[in-house]
């Protein structure tokens, strides 16, 4: 499915009543759409987009989770939650911007250097509070408004999503609004900010490599962690709960806005729960965030891979070398199927010793033993042979005759 070309300008500022404007951070952005109308058609899980009165509407970043600035008057560790919204600032070309420096609107543009900033969208989806799900581009665009745009690798890696995780400034999260295979060329980006230690990496927790320990709300701001987690926890502590020791069982407790769905790469479908670990008041997660795809019911129902079967789970368990009377088409020798999977056995063959060959044809079931009787073209010496079972031109499971007894 195409995504779509929405042209506009990124809004961060109020000049009339700068206490009252908007909060960006490092993956949310206003957004004033030069036709809205091509905000209108984007799918939706839900109702329509969220305008203001301005004409103006939220822009969620497209697979990526900054840290939090300000969610409900809680943020995380705040020195990359701010890095990566002035790098998001900067790379739209506001230039200086200056913030209140008061409680309570201490998030909110003071006064800002070039503003508003042009840019334009590349979206297919709303979410489920009206706001666009995209991939953010600064500047101008050769393609007219509104054209529909096939997003490859080469054009993806361009965006302000793709650079923010490039640089480490913000988490990989997967919905299944994205495309699979954008979902691989992002994924990529996101280990290699990891192996080679950029930005927030170096501080971050509850990875599968270091266990977070968070026993208050006090201790959670401090942390570097997935914001998701972060989410999770900061309403766990805000609900009166202490210690973690009670905190799988309250995710479990609402499945639809705690313990998100994710599709595993096992692949299984699976729920927050599962990827999580806790002993006393430390936490993990057990994957890393781009190794999973999170489930909110507005993209298409996942695919999930069909299983693979490796050849060598087929094997020679018995044979009949030298039945009494005629041996022509009466020698036998049994295959297993050691898989929870029916394996179609039309590349496979049975060979002897000498080169003879007999293919096989048709299915064998999950657990089943197959009873195959031998032709004229493979001979089995009673004085000793080797059954070989090939897969194709590959040798599978050879086996001595008389280790089989």
């Amino acid at each position: 499915m195409p995504y779509t070309l929405i042209k506009g300008q990124f809004i961060i500022h109020y000049p009339d009543m700068p206490r009252n404007g908007p909060e960006p951070d490092g993956d949310t952005v206003k957004f004033q759409p030069a036709d809205q109308a091509l905000v209108n058609a984007l799918a939706r899980p839900g109702h329509g987009p969220d305008f203001n009165r301005q004409g103006m509407v939220s822009v969620r970043f497209e697979a990526i989770d900054a840290l939090e600035t300000h969610f409900q008057e809680m943020h995380q560790q705040l020195e990359f939650a701010l890095r990566a919204r002035d790098r998001m600032l900067e790379i739209l070309g506001f230039g200086q911007v200056q913030y209140f420096d008061e409680p309570g609107v201490q998030f909110k543009v003071r006064q800002v250097e070039q503003h508003p900033r042009p840019g334009y969208l590349l979206a297919r989806t709303l979410d489920q509070h009206g706001r666009i799900v995209g991939f953010v581009c600064e500047g101008d665009s050769n393609e007219p408004d509104g054209a529909q745009v096939m997003l490859r690798s080469d054009r993806v890696v361009q965006s302000l999503n793709a650079r923010l995780i490039a640089e480490g400034l913000a988490y990989a999260s997967f919905y299944d609004t994205l495309p699979a295979d954008l979902r691989g060329d992002l994924k990529q980006l996101a280990v290699s900010a990891r192996q080679q230690a950029r930005g927030l990496y170096p501080l971050a927790t509850a990875t599968p490599e270091r266990w977070a320990r968070v026993d208050s709300l006090r201790t959670l701001e401090t942390l570097v962690l997935f914001p998701k987690l972060f989410r999770r926890l900061a309403s766990y502590f805000s609900a009166g709960n202490t210690g973690l020791s009670g905190f799988l069982s309250w995710l479990r407790a609402d499945p639809v806005d705690r313990d998100d769905r994710l599709l595993l790469p096992t692949p299984e479908i699976g729920n927050l729960h599962d990827i999580l670990e806790v002993r006393g008041n430390e936490i993990r997660m057990t994957l890393e965030p781009e190794e999973f795809v999170i489930l909110d019911g507005s993209g298409p129902a996942p695919e999930l891979p069909k299983p693979t079967v490796e050849a060598s789970a087929v094997r020679v368990i018995a044979a009949l070398v030298n039945p009494i009377g005629a041996e022509v088409g009466f020698e036998t020798v049994t295959l297993l199927n050691a898989t929870a999977a029916t394996i179609n056995l039309d590349s496979f063959s049975i060979r002897d010793r000498a080169g003879g060959s007999l293919k096989l044809s048709g299915q064998l079931g999950a657990g089943d033993a197959l009873r195959v009787k031998l032709n004229a073209a493979v001979r089995l010496a009673n004085t000793g042979d080797e059954i070989r079972l090939f897969s194709g031109e590959r040798l599978i499971d050879p086996q001595s005759c008389h280790s089989l007894f």
